[in-house]
């Protein structure tokens, strides 16, 4: 094995803020433990939560890293007592608690998932947060299944081209919402059945319309607010509503007796702090379920810009612009 150095390159956030305060450090090279790989970073996706960590408002959970970064993509470079030295060489995408931002990182070995057949790297770690979100949202917690329809707001964020993709993947229907004409043409052309411009259309009677007055049988919803009870409305019977983030406000106002008449249920869920047996769990069902469709050529995620790593804070300033159209990743090397 090559010896690996004492020290890194990582982005740290210096002080809670605007993109800013995202600066180079150098960081001694973590080492992985029982259970653990050290990879050595080719690429980093950027992501929401990244943004809300860097203004002080989502705190990494205990024991994790302090770095920014919740999906990576490299090599495996060093394994942790006891681990499998076999692994050792190989090309992994991984889904991580923290320390993306940096030139290595590790990653608990059950959250790791081999970059798929004619991926790139920076294809590769534009997956993990995405899609282990979305799988565990929509196919899980909402139920969702071939024929049904969902909504999805923010549908040229990370979270919505993916649901995007996978909906394609599986036959399922998806309606998203847009803040913009160009953006709603963007979602259609990667698949979308119907994209709708909230700036200027009610997406309530949008759904209703393209739905035939029935509804869709799932939301996904991380806009939070006023939203809830309009998503609702757009829910056919024994509909599923879920929560991932609430842009709008965590507190809501809603008529209980409509979940009574219509049999409407309502879940959320966060995936940062569940547990390392939870999203192994996770990884091997997206395994053996998504990954064999990714290395037949089924989907790929759609790619917005790349960034140098030294570049995290353009990164930033672009998400929080809201201008971008899928995954924005950093290369590390």
């Amino acid at each position: 094995m090559t010896s690996l150095p004492a020290s890194m390159t990582a982005i740290a956030i210096s002080a809670p803020g605007g993109p800013e305060v995202l600066v180079p450090q150098q960081r001694p090279v973590p080492q992985p433990g029982p259970g653990e790989v050290l990879i050595r970073v080719a690429a980093a996706g950027v992501n929401r939560p990244d943004v809300l960590q860097r203004m002080g408002f989502y705190p990494p959970p205990p024991g994790a890293s302090d770095l920014p970064g919740l999906e990576i993509a490299g090599t495996i470079v060093a394994v942790g007592p006891g681990g499998d030295h076999e692994l050792l060489g190989q090309a992994m995408c991984a889904l991580v608690a923290g320390g993306g931002y940096a030139e290595y990182c590790t990653a608990p070995v059950g959250s790791c998932l081999p970059v798929p057949k004619g991926f790139s790297m920076v294809e590769a770690a534009a997956l993990p947060e995405t899609v282990f979100t979305v799988w565990h949202n929509l196919f899980e917690r909402a139920w969702i299944a071939e024929g049904e329809t969902v909504l999805v707001h923010g549908g040229t964020s990370g979270i919505g081209t993916t649901a995007i993709g996978l909906c394609k993947l599986f036959d399922i229907k998806i309606i998203v919402t847009c803040g913009s004409a160009a953006k709603c043409a963007a979602a259609t052309a990667l698949g979308a059945d119907l994209a709708v411009d909230y700036s200027s259309e009610d997406y309530v009677e949008a759904v209703k319309a393209f739905t035939g007055g029935e509804g869709v049988d799932a939301v996904l919803d991380m806009v939070g607010g006023d939203y809830v009870p309009r998503n609702l409305d757009c829910l056919a019977e024994d509909g599923r509503h879920v929560t991932i983030a609430f842009q709008r406000g965590a507190k809501v106002e809603i008529d209980i007796s409509q979940l009574m008449r219509r049999r409407l249920t309502m879940t959320g869920s966060t995936l940062r702090a569940r547990s390392t047996d939870f999203k192994a769990a996770l990884a091997d069902e997206i395994h053996r379920t998504l990954w064999p469709r990714l290395a037949e050529g089924g989907w790929k995620p759609a790619m917005d810009q790349i960034f140098p790593l030294a570049d995290a804070s353009a990164a930033h300033a672009r998400m929080q612009a809201g201008e971008h159209v899928g995954k924005i990743v950093l290369a590390a090397r």
